[in-house]
């Protein structure tokens, strides 16, 4: 009985997984890409290095967590074993030609995180202990007046990052360093709750200081890695490039031809970026910007799409595509074909450094993916009760990734993290006027040569919010004697 349960159960979920993530989503995220970069003007391209410079002065020492350290933090929940282990799937089911739709849905997702991450600055809150909150949930009561759409997308958040993409993330860094080293996983799996409670038990600020210290040097580690295998291979690169163009379209022989090469080009680029999702506007939310303007923070989110995927993948990419072993694969797939891949070139000792990205890219994610469910314990409920609750049952799932494959599980967090989506891409188109109208003000200002300031008086819906933060005027964190450049980054 239990198990005709069961596998009623995974049918469901694998049904709703095909429909939602095969052709659903994609078409609802590419959609919600192209409308908003129409909308902006194409700003992902205009201002992209305004934006790039937007995150290196949100190093900024100020009040709160700074632009920066979201910045970390959303990047620690995006950059995972999916930048590794995806890109190497994608390239296996459909070609070389996936990363070139997976580059193109990465340019279209920067608009849509940049509303979504305006919207979440733009009506979050203060807690009790003087920290931001806010996301899709939060917008979604405040700007819509739906709180019941809130609490479905919480609902859905929580058991998708809090949970299940945890328990994964755990699961694989144990694989990885018993398949390594030989390590019990067991022994392995309390190491990795010990270290998860001594950050999580900190709240946000504390997430915000580990990813701080943790992206950098993943980032950094596995860039360099890659930039290695580019030089030593720099000749192949023309032909590499001519190769993804060709298979994108169908001009070349690929394993899945130009239909399967962009389908899994998409589906991956949307599941690493996260543009559209609604997860890493949680995080926003609790930024203090620099300049102290909504739309910044969206600036930052932005390049945070444009760094995860076009950037990091793209370099997963390299690796495979010029190592050669494509020419002969065997059964590797996944994280193994990379492994092999970067073997082949480097030695070896490969394989060791791999298992050590890994270990840095799961632990980032899972703090991260845990300050995204805090958010959205505290929009539920704000009992602190109920929060070391939550805590203690998300490390509970941590432990549980560790020593079992809970591969329904895993499964079911698909379809959260689907529905989630839906919910939330209906919320920012139904508050995109918002969105539009405050990012065109900051564009007002920059253009100027004005130091972007938030006036929420022009803006009755947000200036009328009880409790709101945007109350009348607010100027910049720090200010300059400086006259700024028209279209330049405001030195504060």
């Amino acid at each position: 009985m239990l198990e005709s349960l069961l596998s009623l159960v995974e049918s469901t979920v694998n049904t709703l997984n095909g429909m939602l993530w095969g052709s659903v989503l994609i078409y609802v995220l590419v959609a919600a890409g192209v409308l908003f970069t129409i909308r902006l003007g194409f700003i992902q391209l205009r201002m992209f290095g305004h934006g790039a410079k937007l995150v290196i002065q949100g190093r900024e020492k100020i009040d709160g967590i700074s632009s920066f350290q979201v910045f970390c933090t959303s990047m620690a929940a995006r950059v995972g074993t999916g930048n590794m282990a995806g890109v190497a799937v994608a390239i296996t089911v459909g070609g070389a030609g996936a990363i070139f739709w997976m580059w193109l849905i990465a340019l279209l997702g920067m608009a849509t995180a940049f509303i979504e991450s305006t919207l979440a600055q733009v009506y979050k809150v203060k807690d009790s202990e003087g920290q931001y909150r806010g996301g899709p949930a939060y917008y979604m009561e405040r700007g819509l007046g739906k709180r019941w759409m809130g609490t479905v997308f919480s609902i859905l958040l929580i058991i998708a990052f809090g949970f299940a993409f945890n328990a994964a993330q755990a699961n694989t860094m144990t694989d990885a360093l018993n398949n390594a080293f030989g390590l019990d996983k067991t022994i392995v799996g309390l190491i990795i709750v010990a270290a998860a409670a001594y950050i999580i038990t900190g709240g946000l600020k504390k997430v915000a200081k580990a990813s701080e210290l943790i992206v950098p040097v993943m980032a950094v580690a596995y860039l360099a890695i890659a930039l290695v295998v580019l030089v030593m291979n720099i000749e192949q690169v023309p032909s590499a490039l001519a190769l993804i163009v060709k298979s994108a379209f169908g001009w070349e022989e690929a394993a899945g031809g130009a239909m399967g090469a962009m389908m899994a080009g998409i589906a991956r680029g949307l599941f690493s970026n996260e543009a559209g999702m609604g997860s890493a506007a949680n995080i926003a939310a609790s930024a203090t910007p620099n300049p102290n303007h909504p739309a910044s923070q969206g600036f930052v989110q932005m390049i945070g799409v444009f760094v995860d995927t076009l950037v990091i993948c793209s370099a997963s990419a390299a690796i495979i595509l010029l190592s050669g072993v494509l020419d002969n694969p065997g059964d590797q797939k996944g994280i193994g074909l990379l492994q092999l891949a970067l073997t082949n070139e480097m030695g070896s000792w490969a394989a060791y450094f791999v298992a050590f990205a890994i270990i840095l890219f799961c632990f980032s994610s899972i703090i991260a993916n845990y300050s995204y469910a805090e958010s959205n314990v505290m929009f539920l409920t704000k009992s602190k009760k109920a929060l070391y609750v939550f805590r203690g049952l998300v490390l509970g799932m941590v432990m549980a990734g560790s020593v079992a494959s809970l591969q329904l599980v895993w499964n079911f967090a698909d379809v959260s993290m689907g529905m989630m989506a839906l919910v939330n891409i209906a919320a920012i188109v139904m508050l995109s006027k918002v969105a539009f109208a405050v990012i065109k003000d900051y564009e007002r200002q920059v253009k100027a040569g004005m130091t972007p300031t938030f006036d929420s008086s022009k803006f009755p819906e947000i200036d009328g919010l009880e409790g709101g933060i945007w109350k009348g005027k607010h100027t910049p964190t720090v200010l300059t004697n400086e006259p700024t450049k028209p279209g330049a980054v405001p030195e504060v």
